[in-house]
C-alpha cells in the first residue's frame, strides 16, 4: 500500500529535532511521496534543504502563502519568480487568500493570489489554493481566470457540497486531511458524496493532526488515519482509498 501526503511542512522548525525519524515513520506507514508547499522566502533554503536531502521523497513546491502577504509582497513574488526560473518545481504553492486572522492586506491577497495564478500557466504547473474564511473571494477571482491550462488541488478543504462541486466542475482537486477525522467537523458528510477520484490525501503536518492524535504535532505517518477515515465513511477498503488517491497525486503533480 502505498500514500502520498500532498501537503507537509517537514522544513519548518517544528522538525528540526528528529526530521530523520519523521521521515522513517512515514515511511513504515506507508508514506511514498511527500509534496512541501513553501511559506516565502525566509523558508526557501530549508525548503530546498529537504527536498535534496530526500530526492524522489520530498517534491518542493514555489510560492507565497497569503498570511505572508504584506506591503512588501511584490519582493516576495520577485523570490517565487526567481526560482521557479533557477530549478524545478511540482506546484505554484500554497498560494491564495486568508482571511482568518488578519483581513489588513485583503488587496494584496488579491493580487499576489492572481499573479501566481499567471505563474502557475507560464510554467505549466499546478495550484494549491489556501481558503481560509475565504471561499467567496477565492471563487469570484476563480470564475474570472479559469480555463484549460488552471489546474490544481483545494488544500484543506473545509468547504461544503456546493463548493466542492464547483471545484470539481474545474477540474481540481480536493485535498483532505485531519480535518474530516475530527468529531465536530461536518466534513465527512461532504467527503460522503465526494468521488474518489477527485480526493487527495494531506497532513498539512506540523498542523492538524488527525484523531487520534489530535492536539499533537502531526507528521505524514498520520496519513494512514485520514485514509482509514476515509475508508469508513465511503464504505470502501484502504487499499482502494490508497489507490485511488495516490494515482490522483501523481497525475496532479506529474510525479
Amino acid at each position: 500500500m502505498q500514500l502520498i501526503d500532498t501537503h507537509s511542512h517537514l522544513f519548518l522548525l517544528e522538525f528540526d529535532t528528529d526530521r530523520a525519524q519523521v521521515v522513517i515513520n512515514a515511511k513504515k506507514n506507508g508514506v511514498e511521496k511527500i509534496l512541501l508547499p513553501n511559506v516565502d522566502s525566509a523558508t526557501i533554503d530549508s525548503l530546498l534543504d529537504i527536498a535534496s536531502k530526500y530526492p524522489d521523497f520530498c517534491y518542493p513546491m514555489m510560492g507565497l502563502h497569503p498570511t505572508s502577504v504584506n506591503e512588501n509582497y511584490k519582493k516576495e513574488l520577485e523570490y517565487v519568480e526567481f526560482w521557479l526560473k533557477k530549478r524545478k518545481f511540482y506546484a505554484i504553492g500554497e498560494i491564495g487568500i486568508d482571511l482568518y486572522w488578519d483581513k489588513t492586506f485583503i488587496i494584496q491577497q488579491e493580487d499576489a493570489f492572481r499573479y501566481q495564478i499567471d505563474l502557475a500557466k507560464k510554467y505549466d504547473l499546478p495550484i494549491v489554493i489556501h481558503a481560509r474564511e475565504s471561499f467567496d473571494e477565492i471563487f469570484k477571482i476563480m470564475d474570472e481566470v479559469i480555463d484549460d491550462n488552471l489546474y490544481g488541488v483545494f488544500h484543506a478543504f473545509t468547504g461544503n457540497k456546493i463548493q466542492a462541486e464547483s471545484i470539481i466542475e474545474w477540474g481540481f482537486k480536493i485535498g483532505i486531511g485531519g480535518i474530516v477525522t475530527f468529531k465536530n467537523s461536518d466534513l465527512n458528510k461532504v467527503v460522503h458524496n465526494i468521488d474518489i477520484n477527485h480526493i487527495v490525501l494531506e497532513t498539512d503536518s506540523p498542523y492538524l493532526a488527525p484523531v487520534p492524535n489530535r492536539g499533537k504535532r502531526n507528521e505524514s505517518a498520520n496519513l494512514i488515519h485520514i485514509a482509514k477515515k476515509i475508508a469508513e465513511i465511503k464504505n470502501i477498503t484502504l487499499e482502494e482509498v490508497a489507490e485511488k488517491t495516490t494515482f490522483n497525486a501523481k497525475q496532479l503533480f506529474k510525479l
